[in-house]
């Protein structure tokens, strides 16, 4: 299964500028609602270890989903996830990289199609290591900015750019907004330079330029001001505006300017 690969490349990218930071680093807040470094991998390793329960243990992932939602009502994620994954800095590194190397190897050996259970619908393992990569590499770039660094992107990509494709329905429903008859065409150019076309063209409602931008934007890494994202039409221009590939309450893009490489 690709997409294992795919995630586990990921990973590595963000453990690489990980690996041998300083115990203080850790504790450095991202531009991401405050979130320091070792709440951001505390978030993915946790989620990591809830996708890879659904897949090995389905009644003890609907345990925890149980007490993840009495948490949601009562403390809050955050406080939840931290209570959880007691590890921080190197020995969360260390748990962390553990966890997506041995997911990595056994996930590739599945069928794409086998299902599990999760915290919506069910989904096939495909889809939820395409939600890994996604979340991996969305929260990756929040460390990446936090540490002044520029992420090298691969078309690995495309596994996001499809997951902001098919929520484009989600995107208005979440908001409360009628879902559009039909979704705009996209002319996406990956990091790779190839040219990614998705729906059927139309000069009147259409979305080009770079596909890591469309990736930041409907996993609102970036405000669509700060991209190079041009929206023609009412309905492609509604969309970046409000884009949002994961599941959960409606979110609001970070505000032009606030999501940026620090120095």
């Amino acid at each position: 299964m690709e997409q294992a690969q795919d995630f586990f490349d990921e990973s590595e990218a963000l453990a690489a500028i990980l690996d041998g930071l300083e115990s203080v680093d850790w504790e450095r807040t991202t531009q991401f609602k405050g979130w320091t470094i070792n709440d951001v991998i505390v978030h993915l390793h946790y989620w990591n270890r809830c996708a890879d329960l659904a897949l090995t243990d389905p009644e003890g992932f609907s345990e925890e989903l149980g007490e993840l939602r009495k948490a949601l009502a009562g403390s809050g994620l955050r406080a939840y996830e931290n209570g959880i994954v007691a590890e921080r800095g190197v020995d969360l590194f260390e748990a962390w990289r553990a966890l997506y190397t041995d997911m990595g190897e056994r996930w590739a050996k599945l069928d794409p199609k086998l299902r599990v259970r999760w915290a919506g619908p069910e989904m096939s393992v495909r889809s939820s290591m395409s939600a890994r990569q996604m979340e991996t590499w969305a929260h990756g770039l929040e460390v990446f900015d936090c540490l002044g660094q520029r992420r090298e992107e691969h078309d690995r990509v495309r596994n996001i750019v499809v997951l902001g494709v098919n929520a484009f329905g989600w995107s208005f429903k979440v908001h409360g907004h009628e879902i559009p008859e039909k979704m705009p065409s996209l002319q996406l150019t990956a990091p790779s330079g190839v040219v990614w076309d998705f729906g059927e063209s139309d000069q009147q409602e259409r979305i080009t330029g770079p596909a890591v931008d469309f990736a930041q934007v409907v996993t609102q890494t970036r405000n669509v001001a700060d991209t190079a994202l041009v929206a023609e039409g009412p309905v492609a221009t509604a969309w970046v505006a409000q884009a949002q590939c994961f599941a959960g309450p409606p979110e609001t893009p970070p505000a032009p300017g606030t999501r940026f490489v620090q120095t």
